[in-house]
């Protein structure tokens, strides 16, 4: 005891010599010194002791600077000192109802000392997370924009309070409630000897005068402590944080005994949520340094958006935009090599005696032969699709004959050189 007064005193006066500008430096410092959170705990759990005002003065100067890790500090010790205010009478704890005010009324304010609103985003389904990717979900182009009218949906899970300047029996909980509500928010930070310090906390509450408590380890004589269900409901969330870093037996002793206490005071919302977390915890001890990290997530590795044989609308009008530009080339080419094979075959008066509905069938011919190539060299495309677009080609060519054997609607007779002319071409 002597020695861990020694500590305190030390630290008491070494954080008096600090100026401003050494705050920032100095909470890698507190993290190092492993002996003074020890002796901060058993300086609080004494009722006795001449140091548990100036440390809880100290504790919210700490929590009054702008720097997270000395507020984080001071929120460790939350725990130990609500259940030391519950169990103590209101003269002996005064300094401990002071400092939960004081932290109570710099949480509802924000920086410019404006009331706020603790809430958050409901995400977007249209912006890729660590549980789904959107193209799993359709068509960007047709569900980004229904998608993203979802993106300002603001959850407020904490509205409103006023400040508190004392304790009432009113206003306790509701001061102590939101006292858990800012821990559970910070519990991912807070050490191992915290998060033991939460599940002693919540076993200790919940059975405190009842008959259960002869089967504890301390049988120290304590009066039944009044609890609402919220505070419970914020009682087991710290717990099941515990239960899966570090604190299996602990945790779930405590879940065990704040399901005991619910069934006596007939609470409907601690019974529903712990039940459900018992329900879903395992028979044993899971894989790990008793249970610590277990809680893991698999994250799916990153897929792109759009992939390149996706049929968009984009590739739709780029595969029509090509198709015209073939059509006319083959075209123009088509009609330049039936007058230079006319010229040479016969006469001039041959080719203009052709039939006009004749060529134009040939250019069609030689377009669609042209933009069946053009698809042919696509890349991607498997060994089936390239051996039915082969069968078509053939099927047309020998249609070609067939085709060229059809007049147009009102000519009965062919010249004898326009026929020499179909036959030398086919």
């Amino acid at each position: 005891m002597a020695t861990d007064r020694g500590i305190v005193e030390d630290w008491l006066s070494e954080f008096k010599a600090l100026s401003e500008t050494q705050l920032s430096g100095y909470a890698g410092v507190l993290h190092q010194k492993n002996t003074l959170v020890p002796a901060l705990y058993s300086v609080i759990q004494d009722p006795d002791s001449e140091l548990l005002e100036p440390v809880c003065h100290q504790l919210f100067e700490l929590y009054r600077s702008s720097e997270d890790c000395l507020r984080r500090f001071t929120l460790q010790f939350l725990p130990e000192l609500l259940w030391v205010y519950l169990r103590r009478d209101r003269h002996s704890s005064s300094c401990i109802e002071a400092l939960l005010l004081g932290i109570y009324n710099l949480e509802i304010v924000d920086k410019d000392g404006n009331s706020k609103l603790l809430s958050f985003m409901i995400p977007s389904l249209s912006k890729p997370s660590i549980y789904h990717e959107p193209s799993s979900l359709g068509s960007m182009a047709l569900t980004e924009g229904a998608l993203c009218q979802h993106d300002l949906i603001r959850v407020i899970y904490s509205g409103l309070h006023p400040q508190r300047e004392t304790f009432t029996a009113q206003n306790r909980f509701e001061v102590l409630c939101f006292l858990m509500l800012c821990y559970n928010s910070l519990v991912v930070y807070m050490p191992r000897s915290s998060h033991r310090a939460v599940c002693r906390m919540s076993s200790r509450l919940c059975v405190s005068g009842f008959p259960r408590q002869q089967l504890k380890a301390w049988t120290a004589p304590c009066f039944r402590v009044l609890l609402e269900p919220q505070f419970m409901v914020q009682m087991l969330a710290a717990v099941y944080h515990a239960i899966y870093n570090g604190e299996w037996d602990a945790g779930r002793e405590a879940l065990d005994d704040i399901l005991y206490r619910a069934q006596l005071e007939l609470y409907s919302e601690p019974l529903l949520l712990g039940n459900a977390m018992k329900s879903c915890l395992p028979d044993s001890v899971p894989d790990g340094p008793q249970g610590r990290k277990v809680l893991q997530v698999e994250v799916t590795p990153s897929i792109r958006r759009i992939s390149q044989c996706t049929i968009t609308a984009a590739s739709i009008r780029r595969l029509r935009w090509k198709r015209e530009d073939a059509d006319r080339l083959s075209g123009e080419e088509e009609s330049s090599g039936l007058n230079d094979a006319d010229e040479g075959f016969s006469s001039g008066a041959s080719s203009s005696s052709q039939p006009r509905g004749v060529r134009g069938r040939k250019s069609r011919l030689s377009a669609r032969r042209t933009s069946s190539t053009s698809l042919d060299c696509r890349p991607g495309l498997g060994s089936g699709a390239e051996a039915r677009r082969c069968s078509i080609l053939s099927l047309q060519e020998q249609r070609l004959p067939e085709e060229t054997e059809l007049l147009s609607p009102g000519k009965q007779s062919r010249s004898p050189s326009f026929n020499m002319q179909i036959i030398s071409q086919v």
